[in-house]
């Protein structure tokens, strides 16, 4: 049985953030391909660019930020993912058809529990992958 919440800890809302140095590809992949609703986007402010996604909803959000000249970010690495459980197969067959509507192409995944759990994966312009898993969280 899972730990319950800190009373303390009173959270409305969680985001994390990440780096990009690839905005405008990674703004229309998350949008435009994936469906991710934006919640708020800015260019140029005090140096930074920035798009925040919600997940599903305004509680757990994405913050993607580019800055720098050049932009730069962590190298790429198999174990950063975003995991997106959907509610059953034929959700993660309509998302699949969005990425090959857009010419995007599945990547094997490193670790084989996702193979194993029937999860799909993609590569976002920046390397990171987002890992479809057609089921609920349980």
């Amino acid at each position: 049985m899972p730990e319950p919440w800190p009373s303390h800890l009173d959270v409305t809302a969680v985001r994390f953030a990440r780096p990009t140095a690839n905005y405008e590809a990674v703004v229309e992949f998350y949008r435009d391909i994936l469906g991710l609703p934006v919640l708020a986007q800015w260019r140029n402010h005090r140096g930074y660019d920035g798009v925040v996604f919600g997940l599903p909803s305004s509680q757990v959000q994405m913050e993607l930020l580019q800055f720098g000249e050049p932009p730069r970010i962590p190298e790429r690495d198999n174990e950063n993912q975003l995991v997106l459980y959907l509610s059953g197969p034929e959700v993660l067959d309509g998302v699949c058809r969005r990425f090959a509507d857009r010419g995007q192409e599945p990547v094997p995944p490193a670790n084989p529990y996702w193979t194993d759990n029937g999860a799909v994966l993609f590569e976002d312009p920046d390397g990171w992958l987002v890992v479809l898993v057609p089921r609920p969280y349980a």
